[in-house]
């Protein structure tokens, strides 16, 4: 059984259908990338998994069942976290302060939650910042700091949007050293990701969309040669 399906979801915005007929299933333990162009329906998608959309028609699984019209924070306790792709902390807080609230979602006390908070920031290399207000970290750290946020929700799955953009290329490679930590500790991921090297270094699957439809999915190397993709998103001039 998969630990996330979609199936046959559709999404329309008035006469503009944003996700048309895409399935995909992701398995338990995996990184499972999703790529395409610009306003491709990648981040609908997530809304859509989540909820803050609600599904046109299909549906998605989560561990066998249906949690199609359940509200967004039934799904982050059924154990879908995400990031976004436009970070958003609670800026005048502290780093600290920031993973607290978000470790609610699974304790009750002010301990609990600053002791969970505590073991994510090391996990995240954030723990230098942790007295820091969120609004003056750099950009990479603003990034970590949404990863340590839904990381606090205890996910099964991570959804994860965008994590490398905007990054210098030893942010990016710290970025992916944090994305497989994450996966070794037993979290599943989704990921959308427009940097190459990021999405074909990490994901074990790919599945690739152009304007709200499926065009292909298979192992990096076969979504890299595939000539839609190609044609679509990477470019002529792209070697995969």
């Amino acid at each position: 059984m998969a630990l996330l399906e979609l199936r046959n979801v559709f999404k329309s915005f008035g006469g503009l259908m944003a996700v048309n007929d895409v399935s995909f299933k992701v398995e338990k333990g995996e990184i499972f990338g999703l790529i395409g162009p610009n306003g491709s329906g990648k981040t609908t998608i997530f809304n859509c998994i989540c909820q803050f959309y609600p599904i046109t028609s299909g549906d998605v699984f989560f561990e066998g069942k249906s949690i199609k019209g359940l509200k967004t924070h039934q799904i982050c306790k059924a154990g879908i976290g995400r990031t976004f792709q436009v970070v958003k902390p609670l800026a005048r807080m502290s780093v600290r302060d920031n993973v607290t609230a978000s470790a609610f979602c699974r304790v009750n006390t002010i301990r609990e939650a600053q002791y969970e908070a505590d073991k994510i920031l090391e996990f995240c290399h954030l723990d230098n910042a942790s007295g820091k207000a969120a609004k003056s970290l750099p950009i990479a750290g603003r990034k970590r700091l949404e990863i340590a946020r839904a990381l606090a929700t205890r996910p099964a799955l991570l959804l994860l949007d965008e994590t490398a953009a905007g990054l210098n290329p030893t942010e990016v490679e710290e970025a992916i050293g944090l994305i497989n930590r994450i996966r070794e500790s037993g979290v599943t991921i989704l990921i959308v990701e427009h940097i190459m090297r990021v999405i074909m270094s990490i994901s074990d699957r790919i599945h690739a969309i152009n304007f709200g439809q499926t065009i292909a999915q298979g192992t990096p190397q076969e979504t890299a040669n595939n000539k839609a993709v190609i044609e679509a998103y990477l470019g002529e001039d792209y070697e995969g």
